[in-house]
């Protein structure tokens, strides 16, 4: 047995930590509001929290818990792994799957937190680090200064949310009420009253603006290169801030315009309304994707750039039009191929970037990546659930989707092990093919 000393209890303000231990052996500290006995969380007080700790991966497939959903069930809390969602209880590790967590007792004494690690003797802490929730807001040149965006009142429902932020053309003003609307949600959903979600209530505008930044079609966008130059990095930066920019739009756009979806059965009354967890975690799909595009427009600007400075495409959005009259479509070709498509391409497009010794690229791009993976899980987990509402079997329905919907071949190369922690083995991808393509083709090659 091992007491290893974690620190104190006002220097921990952070929701969850990364720890290593002198061992090897990782592990994921969460601090949560203690729940009251109505199931409940405390007010945020000095003395409102508690601690739990558990082992940072995923004993299923190997998931970071590190990006576990936090939720409440029967007066506990329960994290549920990005990748393929098997839930665990914090504090016993008993999950509803039939698996179990390895858990660690965290004790708080006299301001002090301290960790009971009872495989080893004489385990130290070695090094802890808090996980990045970073939302970089906008810093340095500015052309115009960008005021403050306009919130909601508090009856405001989610889909009016929703609509205002498609509606916010500031893309400083869609990361801060992006990031607000999360939180929000969040927050109230483990209150006696959760935000009211307003379906049907408000119509999404058929494309969200973009103000003044200078649109051509995708095969006229500058070629980002091998990414040996400066102008090759910021070239390559700047596209995919677009790409990030669109998809915060996405993630957002999907929860006011599917709002009223029911599954499709035999008998009506058999048919389902999209549980409020659906809500959930698109907002957290957007919130990560709103991170993104902060840090690499905060990372263009620390290169001498600036976002807006190069041309953009609206080819995703174009994908979205395409799929705006079902669920099941947009699922499909939005998450699970463009998405997916990110996957294959990010490990590459870190490569250049480390060749290039840009070390704080390297960075970003690589929180960026290992998100996506936990993106396109959540697109595989609701396609999976509507079919199993439905009987109808996810690889058929993606690939009649794809072949109906998507313009051109899905091409490898696949990165398949990102792939395949997200749900997708080749039976999704291998040997499709979209319609003719006589344009652009945005993703799978």
């Amino acid at each position: 047995m091992s007491t290893i000393a974690i620190g104190k209890t006002a220097n921990l303000t952070h929701s969850r930590y990364s720890l290593l231990l002198s061992n090897g052996k990782r592990l994921v500290l969460f601090r949560l509001p203690k729940i009251h006995g109505s199931g409940v969380p405390a007010l945020q007080k000095p003395d409102g929290w508690t601690f739990y700790a558990m082992e940072a991966e995923c004993p299923h497939a190997g998931g970071p818990m590190t990006d576990a959903h936090i939720d409440i069930e029967d007066s506990s809390y329960i994290a549920s792994c990005p990748w393929h969602a098997y839930d665990f209880n914090v504090e016993t590790g008993e999950s509803s799957y039939g698996s179990k967590a390895c858990t660690f007792p965290v004790t708080v004494d006299d301001g002090r937190v301290s960790l009971q690690f009872a495989e080893a003797d004489n385990v130290q802490l070695a090094k802890m680090e808090p996980v990045s929730e970073t939302v970089k807001y906008k810093h340095g040149r500015r052309e115009q200064p960008t005021g403050s965006p306009t919130f909601l009142g508090e009856g405001a429902s989610l889909c009016d949310w929703c609509v205002h932020i498609l509606n916010t053309c500031n893309p400083e003003h869609k990361i801060e009420l992006t990031s607000h609307l999360f939180s929000l949600f969040a927050t109230r959903e483990q209150s006696p009253s959760p935000m009211r979600l307003g379906a049907g209530t408000v119509t999404a505008p058929d494309e969200p603006p973009r103000g003044d930044l200078k649109e051509v079609r995708p095969g006229q966008m500058p070629k980002g290169g091998k990414g040996g130059s400066l102008k090759s990095r910021i070239t390559i930066l700047h596209a995919l801030a677009n790409i990030e920019q669109w998809a915060i739009d996405l993630a957002i756009d999907i929860c006011v315009r599917f709002a009223t979806f029911q599954t499709t059965v035999p008998t009506t009354d058999l048919s389902q309304q999209l549980p409020r967890t659906f809500y959930y975690d698109w907002l957290k799909v957007a919130n990560d994707e709103a991170k993104h595009f902060s840090l690499l427009r905060a990372r263009l600007e620390e290169l001498g750039s600036h976002f807006g400075d190069l041309p953009v495409h609206h080819g995703l959005w174009e994908s979205a039009t395409r799929t705006a009259h079902d669920l099941r479509a947009r699922i499909s070709v939005i998450a699970l191929v463009h998405e997916a498509r990110g996957l294959d391409i990010n490990p590459l497009t870190i490569e250049k970037f480390r060749n290039a010794k840009d070390a704080e690229s390297v960075d970003v791009l690589t929180i960026i990546h290992n998100d996506e993976i936990t993106h396109v899980t959540t697109g595989h987990r609701w396609l999976s659930w509507i079919c199993q509402q439905e009987g109808t079997d996810p690889v058929q329905v993606f690939r009649s989707n794809v072949q109906k919907h998507f313009r051109g071949a899905v091409k490898g190369p696949f990165n398949a092990e990102a792939r395949e922690q997200a749900g997708m083995d080749k039976s999704y991808y291998e040997d499709l093919y979209g319609q003719p393509c006589k344009g652009d083709v945005i993703a799978g090659g």
